[in-house]
């Protein structure tokens, strides 16, 4: 039995006594319960809310996790389970699973093998290794 079911029965009972709410005990004991009634109901909205609040916060742990996932990945492959280093050419390192959408440029300042997919601008690739910014589509200068 819910608080508010046992309020009501409550109501019910002095209901049921007769009790004469124009004297003193009777007037208490409907202020009592009355109050009680109140109470009942502010739990039970405060239960709501709170429900509503975890599950709210449920959804943003899910979300910052997947925010979390993203930023502190490491290039690891994302073909398999491994902690193995991404090659970047199409194949993962690890394995002999087509990691297609990836693609894999020399870096103009220091050499390194850049690494990224088609969400990156191909104009503005910045190196992990030496931070700089380069257009992996500009011819390189022939020699």
């Amino acid at each position: 039995m819910t608080i508010t079911e046992k309020t009501a029965y409550l109501k019910g009972l002095l209901e049921g006594m007769n009790i004469d709410e124009t004297k003193a005990e009777g007037k208490l004991l409907k202020a009592v319960i009355e109050t009680l009634d109140e109470l009942a109901n502010d739990l039970t909205d405060v239960a709501e809310d709170v429900a509503t609040l975890n599950d709210y916060v449920e959804e943003l742990d899910e979300d910052l996790g997947a925010v979390e996932e993203f930023v502190y990945s490491d290039d690891e492959c994302d073909c398999c389970d491994c902690d193995d280093d991404f090659d970047c050419d199409g194949d993962c390192d690890c394995c002999d699973e087509d990691c297609d959408g990836f693609y894999e440029v020399e870096c103009p300042h220091c050499g390194a093998n850049v690494c990224f997919d088609e969400t990156c601008d191909p104009r503005e690739i910045l190196c992990p290794s030496c931070q700089e910014k380069f257009d992996c589509l500009e011819a390189p200068d022939a020699e």
